[in-house]
């Protein structure tokens, strides 16, 4: 267990480096007002620190850095969130007041303001859509062979395609298929749409809807394809990692651009069912390529369940009481704009 002074002098070196990413020494952190130890104190105690895993010397006659160690101690124990200045407020707001009529557009928008406000990478994960709860289902014959289905689901998420209509069934037996799905199917995960139809109302079915061998094939064609849609992941500010000084070093730089066209592994760097902000430094990541790079990231809610998440990966130098105050009132904010945006896709 760390002394408060320990604590103190482990603060002041961690906020130091964050902000010169310059080795620090004793006699810099002597000179603090907020400190009140001599150099020779705070020497003694920084070779504790060291000794205990919380700060590393990267040579003999430098001063000292946090470790991983170090860091997830000051996330947990040290830090406290920072507070929006007005500056960061306005620059929000007068980018996410423009109107959208663009789900995918709200997200690229949120995705870029974050990587200008942090100054970091930015990675937002759009909501699966297998994920998502059924709202409303309509068919719309354009003629005797082809109609249009058209998905809403509870995000204001529209999947509309066309499909091929059987030749023995009728807009009446269209009719009566949706009616029954919508009056049935209401609020239940797309994923979970085939079996339901497939298991637990196919009697019914069979009893109002002539067919039905027809109509479970028209029924296919447009759950089938949302199915196989691919995860949607946006990326706003990957050149800015490269003004980061760690980062200069080539394969780092090689390596970690090699992760990010890879759009499965980019989800699982941010994606996460918990609520509240995650902070993952370092190793903890997981992922060799980033084990030199720290991730904060929120999931964001519709119907009071986590869909999506948003994160910023920087090294593990970053400004995590910026990061996490931003992360934790924009994930919320994302939150409130979907839910106004859904609803206003349904009228």
């Amino acid at each position: 267990m760390l002394t408060e002074r320990q604590k103190l002098i482990l603060l002041a070196v961690i906020d130091d480096y964050i902000t010169s990413a310059v080795p620090v020494g004793s006699r810099t952190i002597s000179k603090k007002k907020s400190i009140g130890y001599s150099a020779a104190t705070i020497r003694n105690e920084m070779a504790d620190l060291e000794e205990m895993g919380f700060l590393e010397q990267p040579h003999t006659s430098a001063g000292r850095i946090p470790s991983q160690k170090g860091y997830r101690f000051y996330v947990d124990h040290l830090l406290t969130p920072q507070p929006w200045t007005e500056n960061d407020i306005f620059q929000y707001e007068s980018q996410s007041s423009i109107e959208f009529d663009d789900l995918e557009e709200i997200f690229r928008q949120t995705t870029s303001v974050i990587s200008e406000l942090t100054n970091y990478m930015t990675i937002t994960l759009a909501p699966k859509m297998v994920e998502h709860r059924l709202k409303h289902l309509q068919v719309i014959p354009l003629t005797e062979r082809y109609a249009v289905s058209i998905v809403v689901t509870n995000t204001g998420y529209v999947d509309q395609r066309r499909i091929v209509v059987p030749k023995n069934v009728t807009v009446g037996n269209i009719e009566q298929f949706v009616n029954i799905l919508n009056h049935r199917l209401q609020g239940l995960r797309m994923s979970k749409l085939k079996t339901a139809v497939e298991k637990k109302l196919i009697e019914e079915l069979k009893r109002y809807v002539d067919h039905i061998e027809s109509m479970l094939d028209l029924f296919h064609q447009i759950i089938d394809q949302i199915g196989k849609e691919e995860e949607r992941v946006y990326l706003s500010g990957t050149t800015r990692i490269l003004d980061q000084p760690e980062f200069q070093d080539v394969e780092k730089v090689k390596s970690l651009l090699d992760l990010l066209e890879e759009t499965e592994a980019i989800s699982q760097l941010v994606e996460s069912d918990s609520t509240g902000v995650q902070v993952r430094i370092g190793k903890e990541n997981h992922i060799q390529s980033i084990n030199h790079c720290s991730i904060i990231s929120a999931s964001y809610m519709i119907d009071g369940e986590p869909v999506g998440s948003i994160g910023v990966l920087g090294p593990t130098r970053m400004d995590y009481s910026k990061v996490i105050g931003l992360i934790d009132f924009l994930s919320k904010d994302l939150t409130s704009r979907l839910r106004k945006w859904a609803e206003g896709s349904f009228t």
